[in-house]
């Protein structure tokens, strides 16, 4: 089992997901997130007076799959989150981490049958 940590722009969450229902991933989080990275910020003009922003707004996907789901998914996220034919600074990242173990509450399902 591995588990799919995935940074992308707020924008491409929908594709994303739609991406992600093709291969019949449907188990994710997501919540909001803020970084820095490449892109180094921004300035952003309010009421006549400059601000420079310093994090830029994305979201985190968090999905735990068995090992044959591991590179559909990252291949669906990437070609999803992707912007444009080459990709550009600020389009993301993908961790795949192992997973150790994983527990239903409900039922105490355990491993490959609790996700």
């Amino acid at each position: 089992m591995k588990y799919i940590i995935a940074i992308i722009q707020p924008t491409r969450l929908e594709a994303v997901k739609e991406a992600l229902s093709h291969i019949e991933v449907f188990r994710l989080t997501v919540s909001d997130a803020q970084g820095a990275g490449r892109q180094k910020g921004h300035t952003e003009s309010y009421r006549g007076h400059e601000y420079q922003i310093n994090f830029i707004r994305k979201v985190k996907l968090e999905i735990a799959v068995d090992d044959q789901y591991v590179e559909p998914t990252i291949e669906a996220i990437a070609n999803a989150a992707r912007t444009g034919p080459e990709g550009k600074i600020g389009d993301g990242k993908i961790f795949i981490l192992p997973l150790e173990d994983v527990m239903r509450i409900r039922t105490r399902e355990r491993g490959s049958e609790a996700i």
